[in-house]
């Protein structure tokens, strides 16, 4: 790390206040993260977004919330308000594994350490901070307050919950990216107008009587949801009300949203637009030192950002909309994209580090092939109230080139510092293959696809096509398998033209809503035919604001309240996993027992016949055109 000032930080300790010459702080964050001062962080964007205001901002990472409440108390009363956020991840997702066990380490503190947040880290933070100090506003912000903002389905409690205004006591609750109504609350704030008068500031929610009156807006339609009540007594009506809350989050037109409570209202205000270019760079240009605070240097590495350290986010939104993922519900489905120059600028200040040994660890966003794309006319996608651009096929709206990101990729190639720069991030291959994706009007995708195997690639190249069952498939808004039987044959050429010996990592999702048992089985069986041994599935883990999540607590689609079948007890999901690892001899008696009762001879000859040693099976994708070239090889050797 570089010998900086201290003061470089943002203060966590009252000596770093006082090292700035301040007799008070404006603003409290604190966060169940460890404060790395990086733009992949959100403490550290907010926390900077707020000191480019000119407000003076201090930190509480990681407060002992057990026994001892001197962290929250280290600072005193701030002058205008505590901001709360879990970090990263939501508490419960970073705390517990699919199974519901307790994980062992924590990739946002110091040493990979866990126990160092408690559990729903929003609601227990709030809560001590508005014993200690009940005057002062707390406004909440993260993905965990943004994805529980109205009555969700927790999976850990196995029930459903309230807004999490509601369980928390915060005043204001700020979802999505929160840079926008940040920067507006700040200037408000500044002049004098209390936390109470806020109400009218997009993507923001707030509780109120259900007697009073909403706030006045002209240019804001209202739809109510069943009550929280009706939800706990009505599945359908919990289900139904799921549609309305993703199609209004990701309209460019929404509607205010409420939602009664007892005898309170939740009042949801629709979105701000999807920031400009221009906000973007603001937010990344901040002055970052790109460095975890010196104070945690005695207590090791944090896993989370030695993993993105040498990494750069080119793009937020996702405009995927699949039913697993809480990309789009949180960022947005609409693509936000830097300017090449803010990009450059960051691949400057990565260079430069002293520990940099030439390699960007990623050139990415949620999806790595996103950056720059976006509807043709704006006035159409003010009408659209889909959840995703790309199911069940691509909108003709949406630009889909590539060539920006080519260009971009090349631009980075050339700086004499880097010598590779990774595409880290995952690549939607379903935009690279033109039978699906029919929007390639200047014919970029090979050569961005070539760019990417020839120069981008660190010897395995991730795409998620998540199943091979087209029903399956379609509960989660992704398209056919057969797209990436395309794509990996014209993964294999490109490779082949250029001698190259590159893995091709897929990723699954075993017990997702709408996969049945034989649907596992399959899987198995066409993905050992392509020459994979898998290593990796992801048991679906249910978490708030997802389709997927919606499905497995009510039992129906959100969006046509029709029966879904979704494996949920252990019995349920350890089988379908087993079939995902067939290679291993401990389960060659099951599946044999198990696909002869389903009279499913020929999978069961697929998958086992006379391969039933895990020994004699390819144990990745290889082409054939790598093994006809080893062959050769050996040919060669062999005469000489």
């Amino acid at each position: 790390m570089n010998e900086r000032p201290i003061t470089d930080w943002l203060p966590l300790t009252m000596k770093e206040v006082e090292k700035r010459g301040w007799d008070s702080v404006d603003v409290v964050i604190v966060s169940g993260d460890a404060y790395v001062d990086h733009p992949a962080f959100g403490t550290a964007v907010i926390g900077r977004i707020i000191e480019s205001e000119g407000f003076r901002v201090a930190v509480v990472a990681q407060p002992n919330w057990k026994d001892d409440l001197r962290d929250f108390k280290k600072f005193g009363k701030p002058n205008y308000f505590f901001g709360v956020t879990a970090g990263c991840m939501d508490s419960m997702v970073n705390h517990y594994t699919a199974n519901r066990r307790l994980r062992s380490t924590d990739a946002y503190t110091p040493g990979g350490q866990s126990g160092f947040r408690p559990d729903y880290a929003t609601i227990t933070y709030t809560k001590i901070l508005k014993e200690l100090y009940p005057d002062v506003p707390v406004l909440i912000g993260g993905i965990e307050a943004s994805l529980r903002r109205v009555t969700h389905y927790d999976y850990w409690k196995d029930k459903l919950m309230p807004g999490i205004l509601k369980d928390s006591g915060a005043d204001i609750l700020v979802y999505g990216m929160g840079e926008q109504p940040l920067r507006d609350m700040l200037k408000l704030v500044r002049k004098g107008v209390p936390f109470s008068s806020l109400k009218t500031i997009p993507q923001t929610a707030f509780l109120q009587s259900v007697e009073e009156e909403l706030p006045k807006n002209k240019n804001w339609d209202t739809i109510a949801l069943a009550s929280h009540e009706e939800c706990l007594a009505d599945k359908l009506k919990y289900a139904a009300n799921f549609k309305i809350v993703e199609v209004e989050s990701n309209k460019l037109n929404a509607r205010r949203i409420t939602q009664d409570i007892g005898n309170e209202r939740l009042v949801i205000n629709p979105p701000y637009k999807t920031m400009t270019e221009k906000e973007m760079d603001q937010s990344f240009d901040l002055p970052y030192t790109r460095f975890p605070h010196p104070k945690y240097k005695k207590r090791g590495a944090i896993p989370a950002y030695e993993m993105i350290k040498f990494s750069i986010n080119m793009h937020r939104g996702c405009f995927g909309g699949c039913s697993f993922c809480t990309i789009s519900a949180h960022q947005g489905k609409f693509i936000s994209s830097r300017s090449q120059k803010s990009i450059l600028k960051e691949v400057e200040q990565v260079v430069n580090d002293p520990t940099f040994k030439g390699y960007i660890s990623d050139l990415g966003g949620p999806s790595a092939n996103m950056y720059g794309m976006k509807g043709k006319d704006e006035s159409i996608c003010e009408r659209c109230s889909s959840p995703s651009c790309i199911h069940p096929v691509i909108c003709n709206n949406l630009d889909t080139s590539h060539s920006s990101m080519t260009e971009l990729y090349r631009k980075v190639d050339a700086h004499p510092k880097v010598k590779k720069a990774f595409i880290g991030s995952g690549i939607r291959y379903d935009l690279l293959v033109d039978d699906f994706n029919k929007n390639n009007e200047d014919g970029n995708h090979d050569e961005y696809i070539e760019q990417v195997v020839t120069r981008h690639v660190s010897g395995r190249l991730k795409v998620a096509p998540e199943h091979t069952s087209d029903a399956t498939l379609r509960v989660m808004r992704k398209p056919s398998f057969r797209y990436f039987h395309k794509f990996k044959e014209k993964y294999d050429e490109i490779s082949a033209k250029n001698g190259l010996s590159q893995q091709l990592i897929p990723y699954f999702i075993s017990s997702h809503p709408g996969c049945e048992e034989q649907d596992m089985a399959n899987l198995a069986a066409e993905t050992k035919d392509m020459g994979f041994r898998l290593e990796q599935v992801q048991d679906f883990t249910p978490t708030p604001m997802t389709v997927a999540t919606v499905i497995y607590y009510s039992g129906v689609h959100p969006y046509t309240l029709k029966p879904v079948f979704t494996p949920k007890t252990k019995e349920e999901k350890q089988n379908q996993h087993r079939f995902f690892f067939w290679y291993k001899k401990e389960n060659h008696g099951w599946i044999r027992n198990r696909l002869t009762q389903a009279k499913r001879p020929e999978l069961l000859d697929k998958l086992l016949g006379s391969e039933s040693n895990p020994d004699t099976t390819v144990a990745r994708s290889k082409p054939k055109w790598l093994e006809e070239r080893r062959k050769n090889e050996r040919s060669k050797k062999r005469k000489r």
